[in-house]
């Protein structure tokens, strides 16, 4: 089992004595499962398990009363060797999202107290995209609005792929402190850093994916344990989408990668379908944003603080939220290319979207700032109370439009830029570069 930071979010829900019945939530595959059942055993003396996508005949237990007692008798008697002990047994309800009767229940667990309840759930069940079956078992419960703490979960970001590979706390100390002081990283660490990030691209954080290439460091076997994500994202859109949504979801979800790849990375729908507008996609897409799979970078109008009041709705790029599965929709040898250092015309597109993955995954909203043939930002953040640029380079690249809006401060309202790319730590004025693997430190 991998190190996760799930864990300290579980173990401070378990200390806090008033604390409800909890809702893990994230993209399929990202971890929770296993996250919650390692915590669970290694907490309490009793967990009793339910899969409700895998043993859908678990759901209809929750069709008739939702009286704690009830249900903790039905329960141990459709699941054996099951016990139900006040303050020593924790409920563990996976996919919850498969029986909205179950999680309509949490409201009775929470209010009786007796025992711990940890739910997981794709985000396309807790944001309400249901089967006609579920819709229907819905209509006989309701969210427990109040009942219930939830807590969004996302595959494993970079500082999580450090520790998977050794890599300890010392490091990420030493590195801060190498970042407060402005000082370069000692040859060794860097190197050993750079490799990891290069490797971690066409990884990315899912679980099984990293596993896989750290047992076997096989990229044929990464690939395939990729695809069969994938491929297990697009059977959602066959399960929960709407009939008339189906096509057109896979449409949008497709087109991500020639998106990425053009010099102007705005969502185009025309580039879904040749004619293709807003109206016909704008759900579609939301619906792939509901379950997880991307990140939208919205334009800003103006670069100043809030960022989030300034952003332009209708003015978007999408990255996926995990750079390994973007990798893996890419050409056949891409992954050999990256490792090599060779990225060709997607070298633009895997950097940014590497970004877009590192502050996706901390919980960051995007924003960038781009005006038709003049200036064009990758990303901008609040940092240290500032608006702040972020360039990406996949080498040591010219940045014309920073110099710009760093030369203007009167126009721009931006004094201070982070530049990451395949350099040491260094300071030009106003511009601090980075290696790009310090980036999980923002």
């Amino acid at each position: 089992m991998f190190k996760r930071k799930i864990e300290e979010v579980l173990l401070n829900w378990k200390n806090n004595p008033r604390h409800k019945p909890l809702v893990i939530k994230g993209v399929r595959q990202c971890g929770k499962t296993s996250s919650v059942k390692q915590f669970a055993q290694q907490h309490y003396e009793n967990v009793v398990y339910l899969d409700f996508r895998e043993d859908p005949k678990l759901i209809p237990l929750f069709d008739d009363s939702l009286n704690v007692d009830y249900l903790t008798m039905a329960l141990t008697a459709a699941i054996p060797g099951s016990h139900f002990v006040p303050s020593k047994t924790c409920l563990i309800l996976d996919e919850i999202q498969d029986c909205p009767r179950a999680r309509g229940a949490l409201k009775f667990f929470c209010m009786d107290g007796r025992y711990d309840v940890i739910c997981t759930g794709s985000l396309l069940g807790v944001n309400g995209y249901q089967t006609p079956e579920q819709k229907k078992r819905s209509e006989l419960s309701s969210i427990p609005v109040g009942f219930e703490d939830i807590r969004e979960m996302y595959p494993m970001d970079f500082e999580e792929w450090l520790w998977a590979n050794g890599i300890n706390d010392d490091v990420t100390q030493y590195l801060r402190g190498q970042l407060e002081n402005e000082q370069p990283v000692a040859q060794g660490i860097h190197l050993r850093l750079r490799q990891l990030l290069l490797e971690y691209v066409i990884v990315g954080g899912m679980p099984e994916a990293v596993q896989t290439f750290l047992l076997t460091h096989d990229v044929n076997e990464l690939k395939r344990v990729q695809r069969a994500i994938i491929d297990e994202y697009k059977g959602d859109m066959i399960k929960y989408a709407r009939s008339e949504d189906k096509s057109r979801i896979r449409e949008c979800f497709e087109s991500i990668p020639r998106q990425l790849a053009r010099e102007n990375k705005k969502f185009t729908y025309s580039l879904v379908r040749s004619g293709g507008r807003s109206k016909e996609y704008a759900g579609s897409l939301q619906w792939i944003e509901d379950a997880g799979i991307i990140h939208r970078c919205y334009n800003l109008q103006i670069t100043e603080l809030p960022l989030d009041g300034n952003a332009i709705q209708d003015h978007f790029k999408v990255y996926m939220a995990d750079t390994g599965l973007f990798i893996s929709m890419l050409d056949e040898h891409t992954q050999s290319d990256i490792l090599r250092g060779n990225l060709l015309s997607y070298k633009g597109a895997i950097f940014e979207n590497l970004m877009a993955d590192f502050l996706g995954k901390k919980g960051y909203k995007l924003y960038f700032y781009h005006k038709p043939d003049s200036i064009e930002l990758d990303f901008l953040m609040r940092y240290h109370d500032e608006c702040t640029v972020i360039e990406c380079k996949a080498t040591t690249g010219n940045a014309k439009s920073l110099k710009t809006v760093l030369n203007h401060p009167e126009k721009y309202h931006v004094f201070h830029a982070l530049k990451f790319g395949d350099y040491n730590i260094g300071r030009n004025g106003a511009i601090l570069t980075l290696p790009f693997y310090m980036a999980y430190l923002l």
